[in-house]
């Protein structure tokens, strides 16, 4: 029997749509649509365990993928098979993460997936553009405990009018390449490139973009009500214990103030702090932490926090001493490695970076192999964040998500800074 399928329709007032259907694909799924413009589609389904963790954070996965048989090829090199995620479907997977995580209950730890993944490329459709629409959508159609739709929207401008979602033809023409997330209500994310355009054409193209999402967040509710809406599930929503927040509060409190303000190192601050809240933990009986001790930690953390932030708004004071208006103490040193094309070593206060340069010739460029995109960059920036930053001693993996994204925006940011007749490749790390 064919299945019954819901559609929705939305007019980008250009000519072009995005449909979003869902009953036709991934049933056992809590939630499943399928988002289409042109020939681009994509499907998104979201799942999320019954059983609560006990952890302090939700464990939120946001997966894209990008299949080569989209686009009607072939995997390169010789496995003819997907592997790791591209930093292209990376970057997609963050932009979706961040919008959507702060949206579900705080007290919410079931393992939870959202697997977005391109079936169908069109060479005029980005699809990291729709990926939020397709994400939020799922979700609206499954019981998850979430706060409101969303939906992201890329916006560019070309000859002084704004486009929702160019194309990547229109892109190249545009002095502005800027991605939003939002609500019905409010902006929630905001990320991108632009030309040295003023603050006020910046705001406005957020509002453009934000008009046009408010026609997806309509159209997530119109295909919710059609399809049917399901009863929020239950899920363990515990009040927070008010006589173990004010003893674990009275007990930390004017301790974790007292070290605040002593504006002592990061490294004996750390320590500090950590003494305290074993401090705070050693003066409950067993019985207590057995029953407790994920509460106590917590709300260690919450003392901690207040006292900090109490700090700096009553005393206007930081917690290495500086006052709001100080800056910490900047050094820089060129040439600080003798056998490299370039360097530089830049320090501020307790943070610092350790960058590299290369020159290479056009052979020595990225080379990008998606199925959305085939292209080379002669000007690229790799961010490594080894565990010894932050002094301590954790597993030695492949690139983390986090590395690619904040390498990105170092790349983004200095781009603009090459000639476009540079004849050289240039690498910086």
């Amino acid at each position: 029997m064919i299945p019954k399928v819901f559609k929705e329709v939305i007019d980008l007032g250009d000519g072009r749509e995005i449909t979003i259907e869902t009953g036709k694909l991934a049933k056992q799924a809590h939630g499943s649509v399928v988002v289409q413009s042109g020939k681009c589609m994509m499907l998104c389904t979201v799942v999320s365990n019954y059983e609560q963790k006990d952890l302090p954070f939700l464990p939120l996965t946001v997966d894209y993928r990008e299949k080569f048989a989209a686009a009607g090829r072939y995997p390169g090199g010789f496995f003819k098979r997907e592997a790791r995620p591209s930093d292209g479907e990376v970057l997609t997977m963050r932009l979706v993460d961040r919008v959507l995580r702060p949206l579900f209950p705080k007290n919410y730890s079931a393992e939870t997936q959202v697997m977005i993944q391109l079936m169908s490329h069109d060479e005029n459709v980005m699809p990291d553009a729709m990926a939020g629409l397709a994400a939020s959508a799922a979700i609206q159609l499954s019981d998850f405990p979430f706060e409101c739709a969303i939906s992201e929207a890329r916006v560019g401008r070309i000859d002084g009018k704004f486009v929702i979602n160019p194309t990547r033809a229109q892109l190249a023409e545009s002095d502005i390449d800027m991605m939003i997330g939002a609500s019905a209500d409010s902006v929630m994310m905001v990320e991108g490139e632009m030309d040295e355009i003023s603050e006020e054409e910046m705001i406005e193209a957020i509002k453009f973009a934000h008009e046009a999402i408010k026609l997806q967040i309509d159209a997530q509710h119109r295909l919710a009500d059609a399809f049917g809406r399901k009863e929020v599930r239950d899920y363990a929503e515990e009040p927070d214990n008010e006589d173990l927040v004010k003893r674990v509060h009275d007990m930390a409190y004017d301790k974790v103030y007292a070290v605040a303000k002593a504006g002592s190192t990061k490294q004996e601050r750390t320590a500090s702090f950590a003494a305290i809240k074993e401090e705070v933990k050693a003066s409950f009986t067993e019985e207590e932490m057995e029953e407790y001790g994920g509460l106590v930690s917590d709300y260690y953390r919450k003392a901690e926090k207040a006292a900090v932030r109490d700090l700096t708004v009553n005393e206007g004071l930081r917690l290495d001493g500086r006052k709001t208006n100080e800056i910490r103490d900047i050094w820089c040193e060129i040439d600080y490695l003798p056998s490299v094309h370039g360097s530089a070593v830049f320090t501020r206060g307790e943070t610092q970076a350790l960058a590299t340069v290369t020159l290479g010739t056009s052979r020595d460029a990225n080379k990008i192999d998606m199925p959305s995109f085939e292209g080379e960059e002669n000007f690229y920036l790799h961010y490594n964040f080894p565990p010894f930053c932050t002094g301590e001693a954790r597993p030695i993996r492949g690139t983390s998500r986090r590395e690619v994204g904040h390498g990105n925006l170092a790349q983004r940011g200095l781009k603009g800074m090459i000639p476009e007749d540079c004849p050289y490749t240039v690498r910086v790390v």
